[in-house]
């Protein structure tokens, strides 16, 4: 009988032994067992508990660090990719604003007159050749005009810029077999654009006085602006803002073959909503009027060439618009902006879409070709009334809120005034 109860309590032992085996298989590595003995009238699992068994508080607090390892692990993964997202980002914004990695600067961009537009060496490079080709173009008309005039100063002052653009051009072509060779005289590319571009600039201006000279004997409004190249900073400032109006008339005449798009003709922007009014043909869209923002699609192709007059008439009262192209209806809406009147005390600009009030100028929405007869009204024009401008009428009306005038506009960047006398030259 002793032996039988001496075997049952090495069983309850045993039994405890092995529990405690089966416990410790999750701790992986080396473990130590402890095993008590249990009286044969005591309970085991109550024992085990008033005895506060090592291995079953460790498995808890091992249960417990697991959890918290594996929360960490989540937590460590999400921030992995916010960090891989943040990183993307950053790499796009600094090819946006050129930038290399670590926020330095990138010795590629270039100085202009409103804002910065980074430009590679070729970029560059096909810039200046379209600007001296520019220039080359108004010495030449100069070259007829002098003729016509027997203008010994203008001959000589022709013979000078000549002289000094045939220099731009070899410095171009010095500039193009370096970047063949890959000379190191590439690293000082900002200090030579900047020479280049300080002589350019020098060049648009004897150019502009010399042309000065064409304006002396003719009307005031007897002019077009051109715009040869698609830059970020040629562009006409008027001088003079809008009133508030609830109804208006924009009209002009334009010559381009730019593509795809011919650009803005003009925006006008106001504190708070830099696309208060704004004409804008862009990419492989068609020409939009913008009111605050909303969009109108108007009929007209105009970038064949050739001369066009255009219109477009709206009021307030439901957004009403019309488009008119070489005194001809070819389309009308409604809904553009609706009750929502032309604010006053903006920026009007020729040439550029201001993306902020008075700057942030793209050279992609920039208008190429010419303007001329660019006129305003604080009111709808009759049908009659556009017909007139459309063909030179003797009837024909001057803007009451803009009227096209050489003293009412700034000219920037090599945006050039010529003689125009619509109807006359047309095509």
């Amino acid at each position: 009988m002793q032996a039988t109860r001496s075997g049952f309590s090495w069983r309850l032992v045993l039994f405890s032994c092995v529990l405690l085996e089966t416990l410790s298989q999750d701790f992986g590595g080396q473990t130590q067992f402890i095993c008590t003995s249990v009286p044969k009238d005591v309970d085991i699992c109550a024992a085990t508990l008033q005895n506060s068994v090592p291995g079953l508080d460790l498995k808890s607090t091992v249960m417990q660090l697991r959890e918290t390892v594996l929360q960490q692990k989540e937590t460590i993964m999400n921030q992995k990719e916010t960090i891989r997202e943040l990183t993307s980002k950053l790499a796009r914004c600094e090819s946006q604003s050129g930038t290399e990695p670590g926020g330095r600067r990138k010795e590629t961009g270039t100085k202009n007159t409103m804002g910065d537009v980074s430009r590679g060496p070729a970029d560059t490079l096909t810039q200046l050749s379209q600007t001296l080709q520019s220039l080359k173009q108004r010495l030449e008309n100069l070259e007829q005009f002098s003729r016509s005039n027997n203008s010994v100063q203008a001959n000589s002052l022709k013979d000078m810029l000549q002289s000094k653009i045939d220099d731009l051009e070899k410095q171009v072509l010095s500039r193009v077999n370096s970047i063949e060779e890959g000379k190191p005289g590439l690293r000082n590319e900002t200090e030579q654009r900047g020479r280049v571009e300080s002589t350019l600039t020098s060049l648009h201006q004897r150019i502009a006085d010399l042309e000065k000279g064409q304006r002396e004997n003719r009307p005031l409004d007897k002019f077009q602006l051109t715009f040869p190249l698609r830059t970020n900073y040629m562009y006409a400032k008027v001088k003079k803002s809008l009133p508030e109006m609830y109804a208006l008339t924009v009209c002009m005449w334009l010559k381009s073959n730019a593509s795809p798009g011919v650009g803005t003709p003009f925006s006008y922007a106001v504190p708070g909503q830099a696309n208060e009014l704004v004409l804008i043909e862009w990419g492989n869209n068609p020409m939009e009027i913008l009111i605050n923002d909303k969009v109108a699609k108007l009929p007209f192709l105009i970038n064949d060439g050739k001369w066009h007059h255009i219109c477009v008439t709206w009021t307030t009262r439901d957004g009403v618009w019309e488009a008119f192209q070489d005194g001809v209806k070819r389309g009308s809406g409604e809904n553009l902006a609706p009750y929502h009147p032309i604010k006053p005390q903006g920026l009007l600009i020729l040439g550029q879409e201001q993306d902020t009030y008075g700057g942030g100028f793209d050279a992609t929405q920039a208008f190429v070709g010419d303007l001329a007869n660019f006129h305003i009204w604080d009111r709808k024009l009759s049908e009659g009334e556009i017909y007139n401008l459309a063909t030179c009428s003797s009837k024909a009306q001057v803007g009451n809120v803009f009227a096209w005038m050489e003293t009412s506009l700034d000219i920037y960047g090599g945006a050039s005034k010529w003689t125009f006398e619509a109807c006359r030259q047309l095509n």
